[in-house]
């Protein structure tokens, strides 16, 4: 008989806020990670501290935000209304303490009653707040939430405003780094957001005088542009359109009351719904949604009152309701698209006719592959019944994307035995595996229909389901797993030349990685270590002296599942891959999957050469 477990005063036991914060990260900030990732958690450090800044910015003070990242160390300064001096402590660490209880303020705001704050100041071994208002300052300094030093009314000459630094917790985000492209993302889309606010980056400026339309801009070549942007603004509500002459897929980039929403909702939904609606009704014609919206890239930004997202990181709204006495957010969209874009078009007969184009031809390649998409999605789920070819973890997350999604993963491997190993060390909940059958094909410059003809790309396609965009994507994480040699770099290339060709907003949006495995074991009886690349190896013989045992990993195949569990788990190393806002799209295409060409070749050699001659010295 088991025997029975004790339950008495003594297993009852109450957090405070701090504890609850470090215990339970993830319910404040979503995921960890190491700054690989753009959801990552440190990001999210960061954005909370901002959202109080672009919180006083649109109360109308402090047009301008300095930002400061210089390794771990990050500084946020706004020219605000600074924070009441009596109340510097208790707005970063009691919780149910801020001023966006009071609607009237911050009936709009970004952020969720301070609780952001807090988190950061929590999660980190330095922070320090300072606000400065009438000509007297106030700070406070915390070790992981806990009050170290605090100073009093001072007299000062500075301008009035906040200061916020910290260091995020090592011990929680571990071996963390900051990437600045993520940072500049970030920032980017406050200033889009809100005409006229400057920020500064570590002394660049950031600004937009045209909101969604420059971020459209911004991230898209205007060569690919079908025709010049739509933009429409009115009360509470922005929106920019355009269709890609080349993409294949929908692009969609929603934001509410500020905040970005990486994951959609109900907004989203109502414009992708309005834009459909709204182009029927101009033309007279039932078109097909897909055919409309075949290609689109476009944005959207509505203000609501106290929306409800569906997890503290805000990433999908939930609300149904702008607020108030307005109608519905669907009601509220579709009103404005229908006559803001119908005008539009009425006025803009060149553009009409280019959007009328682009829907016949969608519509007539639609049904030249009809019969071969039938026949793809039927050997596809016919694949994933009768072989191993997907291993599939355990979450589905589907539309809903529920908590958790953030940490789903699929790794495409090459060959069984590298399958293998990451199918018996991974997380069988969040991380799934695809094994290539051989390399895959080039798929420079041929079409969609090639997707669903290659069984390759047709189960990977489906695994993925991005068929038709990203609103389906299944993981949130696409992780390239190859060997680091001739070969392995090979493959990487030809699936990243798959995902660039048919797929580009996977790397747009941040979806895609290479999974780096060490190339080196150094060990003695007491420790082991894994080294990365030449140097490391180096720096661990120095560490554990003597002559420590050396192993050259030359393929993942030859790491143990034991093993391996170290390198796809909390210690995991992802390299993203980053679109060169210098090349578009299809002249990166041509650069690295077009003739060889001898600028292709000069980096090759310039890049390369370190792996080919470690693959020559093994």
């Amino acid at each position: 008989m088991a025997q029975e477990t004790k339950y008495t005063e003594d297993n009852i036991r109450s957090l405070d806020w701090k504890e609850h914060i470090r215990m339970r990260p993830g319910m404040y900030i979503g995921k960890l990670g190491d700054g690989s990732s753009p959801d990552d958690g440190i990001y999210i450090l960061v954005k909370e501290v901002l959202d109080n800044s672009i919180d006083e910015f649109v109360m109308g003070t402090g047009k301008t935000i300095e930002v400061s990242v210089q390794g771990e160390k990050v500084i946020v300064r706004d020219y605000g209304r600074g924070i009441p001096l009596g109340k510097v402590v208790d707005v970063v660490s009691k919780m149910n303490t801020g001023g966006k209880y009071d609607s009237r303020a911050f009936k709009k705001s970004v952020g969720l009653n301070g609780v952001g704050t807090k988190a950061v100041n929590a999660l980190s071994t330095f922070f320090r707040v300072e606000s400065t208002r009438d000509g007297k300052s106030a700070s406070a300094e915390f070790e992981k939430g806990n009050l170290t030093n605090q100073d009093l009314l001072e007299e000062t000459s500075r301008r009035r405003g906040t200061k916020v630094t910290f260091i995020a917790d090592e011990t929680i985000f571990k071996n963390y780094k900051y990437r600045p492209e993520y940072i500049i993302r970030l920032l980017k889309n406050y200033v889009y957001l809100n005409p006229g606010l400057t920020i500064v980056f570590n002394g660049e400026k950031f600004f937009s005088e045209n909101g969604l339309k420059d971020l459209l801009e911004d991230n898209n070549n205007q060569d690919d542009m079908l025709y010049p942007i739509i933009h429409l603004r009115g009360e509470d509500i922005e929106v920019a359109i355009t269709h890609s002459k080349t993409q294949y897929s929908e692009e969609y980039h929603s934001f509410v009351n500020g905040q970005h929403t990486t994951q959609g909702g109900t907004h989203q939904a109502a414009f992708r719904e309005a834009i459909v609606k709204t182009i029927r009704e101009f033309y007279g014609k039932n078109f097909e949604a897909s055919d409309v919206r075949k290609s689109i890239i476009s944005a959207i930004s509505i203000k609501v009152m106290e929306p409800v997202f569906e997890s503290q990181t805000k990433t999908k709204l939930g609300s149904t309701d702008m607020g108030g006495d307005l109608p519905t957010v669907r009601t509220y969209i579709n009103d404005f698209v229908k006559t803001k874009l119908d005008n539009y078009l009425h006025k803009n007969v060149e553009v009409a006719e280019a959007l009328q184009r682009k829907i016949l031809q969608a519509e007539k390649e639609r049904k030249e592959l009809s019969g071969i998409r039938k026949l793809a999605k039927d050997r596809a789920k016919k694949a994933s019944l009768h072989n191993k070819k997907l291993r599939d973890c355990r979450i589905h997350f589907g539309d809903t994307k529920k908590e958790g999604y953030l940490d789903t993963t699929l790794f495409i491997t090459e060959g069984d035995s590298a399958s293998g190993s990451i199918t018996k060390s991974r997380n069988v909940n969040t991380q799934a595996v695809f094994s290539l059958k051989g390399k895959p094909l080039n798929s420079y410059g041929l079409t969609k229909k090639i997707v669903y003809e290659n069984e390759e790309f047709n189960l990977l396609q489906s695994a993925l389901n991005i068929e038709d965009g990203l609103g389906d994507l299944r993981y949130n994480n696409i992780v390239i797993a190859t060997d680091a040699d001739v070969d392995g770099m090979h493959i990487r290339l030809l699936l990243i030349t798959f995902f660039l060709q048919f797929f580009p907003e996977v790397i747009k949006e941040g979806h895609l990685y290479i999974l780096e495995t060490p190339l080196f074991r150094v060990r003695n009886k007491k420790e082991t270590i894994y080294c990365y690349s030449e140097e490391e190896k180096q720096d661990a013989i120095g560490k554990l002296r003597g002559k420590p045992e050396i192993t050259r990993f030359k393929g993942l195949g030859e790491i143990s599942p034991n093993e391996f569990v170290h390198f796809i788990g909390d210690d995991i190393r992802l390299d993203p891959v980053m679109l060169d806002k210098e090349m578009s799209i299809e002249q990166m295409l041509q650069f690295y999957m077009g003739k060889n060409t001898p600028d292709r070749q000069k980096f090759i050699i310039e890049n390369l050469k370190v792996e080919l001659d470690m693959a020559e010295e093994n």
